[in-house]
């Protein structure tokens, strides 16, 4: 306390500094360091007296308790709050003869230590060598000490009693399945002043310290009301908390203590939003830690759901608002305003994080903190809010839990409103080391208001039927005139058609639209829901297509709360309704899939595979069982492919890295596929002996082209032990029939349907053999018949394999074959007969749709990939570069196209791969089938040409006709055929 600097406070008043100085004497007589102290003129007796003319509490205190004074000023603090703590935790242990203190003793020596840390915690806080988040530090961790030592004296207690036989009575609580939760504050180690501490008792029947477990409930409960007077009574001493246990689950008709099987049961089938809110802060205090921790582990699921939750967020704001409707918490004003729950104060700041961390904490674990402040870091590192949001409302929020410090230190109440009497409020501000009224006023009122305005922007969403917009009604059975203007100023060419459909929606005659409450939202929504369909070229359009999906949705609460607290994705889900029917009913069929978009870094992240690799590994980790992973790994897939290809919609990516990004997916998810086979498999049949997997990726998948609706290619090579003949598990299988089961089930992993739908679609054709061969390759056939059976075209289609997953020696011995088999000299003549060939065969029994199908069209993409995969087969011939494993089409052209053709030619080919890349990857994005303007979404068309810098539809095609003459032209001089 020496540390203290002159002038941080001011006394009350002069009269009470005068009073206050004659009680120091007084306490002096009998502490020969007060009286020390008062004789001299050190800093720290002038801040004593006036500490002690503001708060009437402390004043009380130092007189009751002989000796505080002296323990407050004498020592280093840190180290006297932790001596009190330390008395706290232990004062249930018996002494050295082994004699258990009564619940009296217990009740006084908590009560004393409790009295002592508040008092110079109190003053180091005033002092200001400490600042708020010290002071909630060291009664946060008495609350700890005070509760855990409660329970272990009722533990001992009951086990002497013989109701109860403790496994270690040196520690009681260590196995004894009691588990105490501590709340709120207490939970996020930020108890205030005068705080009461909320808790929830939960206890396992089984954990075997009770004889009969069916006594448990009765025990536990009358523990659990000694335990609230231990704490809370009111003695000579004073009290230690006051404790609330009203958290529990349905308080009015649950027993002080809940057996944990009840509790989950209660939670994962009627637990509320705001107890997920509460839980975010609930931590293991007292009893049984470990079997805590365990409680709040498999209480995540609820807390932090698999699926972003921002349906919760209007329940949360209603409680605020509930809060607001009280009396004293409508307008800022500084008398008499509650800076805990009235506008911009603290309990805003927490929501403003609870809320966030609700939503998305179930996908990020570092979301998952329990503070206040740690919450709002976390926040910024998810970029889900900036750094300068981070620090104004860190500040702010340790401002606020200040100025409700210094309300409590008065008189030890349990308030948070501030007086309203200038005289008092004075107190207040002197406390705080502010001058008068006026400065602590200007202060406080600039910090409710900046809190105000980041909870607003976050939660208040006005609904507006009559605003900028015009009138918007729909209900009744006839049109609104004025509606039907606003309607066609806002862009739409048939109001009334419109108008009609829209009333659809509020008729209820939807099942996302059955529910009062969906239709609230919806209603609320539908101002800015029209203005952002007004803005798209073709607004009714567009609105008919958000009404077919509307239309076919199991629900819509969710969705539309989505919508209308999230205006950037009210905006994307426009783009989609306007351009991209396939994204439109992937939205309608999982609606889940718009969780990502709310990911702030979503435009701003390239989707790497290290990006998408740790995405899904959170999102597997909490998966049970192989039917789960499974589940999960389409959920994530659909997820990510949506996420990928609102990326490419928006044009934060192109379409070669969309290509590889979808790879990339594509790679992880079979990898992640073929490790839940091989568990399932082993646990099955037992391991092969020596036993090796590996995946090859072909087509499309091999060279890093994958889109969005593309299926893939695959090749399952294996080898093993000679001398071994079978498995070694429970039901054994020979080498084939062990192999195939494996290919089989990675097939079925893959495409089969579950309720979360189908990962890919699997194509076997391209291993060995084709359709007439085993579905499982081992190496050394795949390496014979490469070598010596396989045809040009298979040769061809080997230029694009890639090895994606499985055994690192069995990775490294195909990747040697493969490079092998391409690097041998090839008869030129025949290679480019045989191409030649194929292309005029495809061409002949695959036709192109029209001029915009960019794959079979001559001069497409089929001649681009078959140019590259040719000069591939002849480079060692031709003394071109050799085969690199693992390049896109256009890493080949760029490697050995340059040389075998004129530089012009060579630059209109790659314009033109990248073009059609673009093109394809946008339009296989948006529809299935085939593309053609007259027929395509009107802002398809926009996105289409948008993609090939074409100004119309026109212009893009008249591109596409001269590109394409040019590939054709260099294919045939390549190849060295002529048509």
């Amino acid at each position: 306390m020496e540390d203290v600097q002159p002038g941080v406070i001011r006394a009350y008043t002069q009269t009470e500094l005068k009073s206050v100085l004659s009680t120091l004497k007084d306490i002096g007589k009998s502490e020969p360091d007060v009286a020390a102290l008062l004789a001299s003129d050190r800093p720290l007796k002038d801040f004593l007296a006036q500490a002690l003319s503001l708060s009437p509490y402390l004043r009380d205190a130092a007189v009751a308790d002989e000796g505080l004074l002296t323990l407050a000023i004498s020592g280093p603090l840190d180290a006297t709050l932790a001596r009190l703590v330390e008395d706290a935790r232990n004062c249930w242990r018996p002494d050295g003869d082994g004699v258990v203190p009564t619940e009296a003793e217990v009740m006084t020596r908590l009560r004393i230590a409790k009295r002592r840390l508040s008092f110079i915690s109190a003053m180091a806080d005033l002092a200001r060598i400490f600042v708020a988040r010290d002071t909630t530090h060291w009664l946060s961790d008495m609350a700890d000490a005070s509760l855990a030592a409660a329970i272990d004296h009722l533990l001992l207690a009951n086990h002497r009693s013989g109701k109860l036989t403790l496994k270690n009575i040196e520690v009681p609580s260590e196995g004894s399945g009691l588990i105490v939760l501590g709340m709120g504050k207490l939970g996020a180690q930020e108890l205030n002043y005068s705080s009461d501490i909320d808790a929830v008792v939960f206890f396992e029947p089984t954990s075997g310290i009770i004889p009969d477990p069916l006594d448990a409930l009765e025990i536990f409960g009358r523990m659990m009301r000694r335990l609230i007077r231990i704490m809370q009574e009111r003695t000579a001493d004073g009290y230690v908390f006051r404790t609330d246990l009203r958290l529990r689950p349905d308080p009015g008709s649950t027993p002080l203590a809940i057996p944990v099987e009840a509790a989950l049961t209660y939670y994962e089938g009627r637990g509320q939003n705001w107890e997920r809110a509460a839980y975010i802060k609930a931590r293991p205090v007292a009893g049984d830690i470990k079997a805590g921790e365990g409680f709040m582990r498999e209480l995540t699921p609820f807390v932090f759901r698999k699926y972003l939750d921002y349906a919760a967020i209007a329940d949360i704001h209603s409680i605020k608002r509930q809060i607001h409707a009280h009396k004293g918490h409508g307008a800022i004003a500084v008398k008499g305003h509650n800076v805990k729950l009235g506008r911009g104060g603290i309990r805003e700041i927490e929501f403003f994080a609870q809320t966030q961390q609700l939503i998305a904490g179930g996908r990020m674990a570092p979301l998952r903190v329990r503070s206040t402040q740690e919450a709002l870091a976390a926040l910024t590192e998810a970029k889900w809010i900036d750094a300068g949001t981070r620090d104004k409302l860190t500040d702010a929020y340790w401002f606020l839990r200040e100025v409700e410090h210094r309300i409590q230190m008065v008189r030890d109440e349990q308030t948070h409103i501030l007086p309203d009497t200038e005289t008092e409020l004075k107190r207040i501000a002197f406390m705080l080391g502010f001058a008068d009224t006026k400065s602590f006023s200007e202060k406080l009122e600039g910090v409710l208001r900046l809190v105000e305005r980041k909870y607003s922007a976050l939660f208040e969403q006005e609904t507006k039927l009559s605003g900028e917009s015009g009138n918007l009604v729909f209900t009744g059975q006839r049109d609104d005139p004025d509606t039907l203007k606003t309607l066609a100023r806002l862009g739409f060419e048939r109001p009334e058609s419109m108008s009609g459909v829209i009333r659809t929606w509020h008729n209820g005659r939807y099942r996302a639209t059955q529910s009062v409450e969906a239709r609230e939202r919806l209603t609320e929504l539908t101002p800015e829901l029209l203005q952002a369909f007004g803005r798209s070229k073709r607004a009714d359009e567009a609105l008919l297509r958000f009404d077919n999906f509307l239309s076919g949705l199991p629900a819509g609460i969710q969705l539309f709360s989505l919508l209308g607290n999230n205006p950037a994705l009210l905006s994307l889900l426009v783009t989609i309704m306007s351009s991209a029917p396939r994204l439109a009913e992937i939205i309608a069929a999982r609606p889940h899939v718009f969780d990502g978009m709310l990911d702030p870094a979503l435009m701003t992240d390239v989707p790497t595979r290290d990006y998408l690799g740790q995405r899904m590994q959170g999102f597997l980790a909490p998966a049970r069982h192989y039917e789960d992973i499974l589940d999960r790994l389409r959920i994530f897939a659909a997820e990510q492919r949506f996420l990928i290809g609102v990326r490419l919609l928006t044009g934060a990516i192109r379409g070669e890295v969309a290509g590889r990004a979808f790879t990339y997916l594509a790679d992880l998810v079979i990898e992640a596929a073929v490790k839940a086979v091989m568990v399932e498999m082993e646990a099955a049949h037992g391991r092969y002996p020596d036993g090796r997997v590996a995946i090859v990726g072909m087509g499309k998948l091999g060279s890093f082209e994958l889109t969005a609706g593309s299926d893939v290619d695959l090749i399952l090579l294996y080898d093993y032990d000679d001398a071994a003949s079978e498995s070694d598990g429970a039901k054994p299988l020979d080498a084939v029939r062990y192999f195939s089961r494996i290919t089989q089930r990675l097939i079925s992993a893959l495409s089969a349907p579950t309720a979360e739908g189908v990962l890919y679609e699997v194509d076997m054709r391209l291993r060995p053999s084709g359709n007439k061969g085993p579905v499982a390759t081992r190496i050394s056939t795949f390496e014979k018949y490469q070598r010596e059976e396989a045809w040009t075209w298979e040769h061809l289609a080997l230029s694009r394999a890639r090895l994606i997953c499985g055994d690192a020696s069995l990775i490294a011995d195909a990747e040697r074959i493969i490079a092998s088999v391409l690097s041998q000299k090839r008869d030129v003549a025949k290679i480019a007969a045989d191409v030649a060939e194929m292309r005029k065969l495809i061409g002949e029994e695959k036709p192109p749709a029209n001029g915009w199908d960019f794959k079979l069209i001559p001069g497409g993409l089929i001649d681009l990939e078959f140019i590259a995969q040719y000069l591939t087969l002849v480079a060692p011939a031709k003394g071109l570069p050799t085969h690199v494993a693992g390049e896109s089409t256009a890493d080949v052209w760029k490697r050995v196209a340059a040389g075998a053709m004129e530089p012009q030619t060579y630059d209109d080919c790659m314009a033109a791969l990248n073009l059609f890349t673009e093109l394809s990857q946008i339009i296989r994005l948006c529809i299935e089938g085939d593309f053609s303007p007259k027929e395509a979404p009107a802002g398809l068309i926009d996105l289409v040409c948008r993609a090939g810098d074409c100004p119309d539809i026109g212009t893009l095609e008249g591109d596409v006709k001269r590109l394409s003459k040019t590939v054709r032209k260099a294919f045939s001089s390549v190849v060295a055929v002529k048509d």
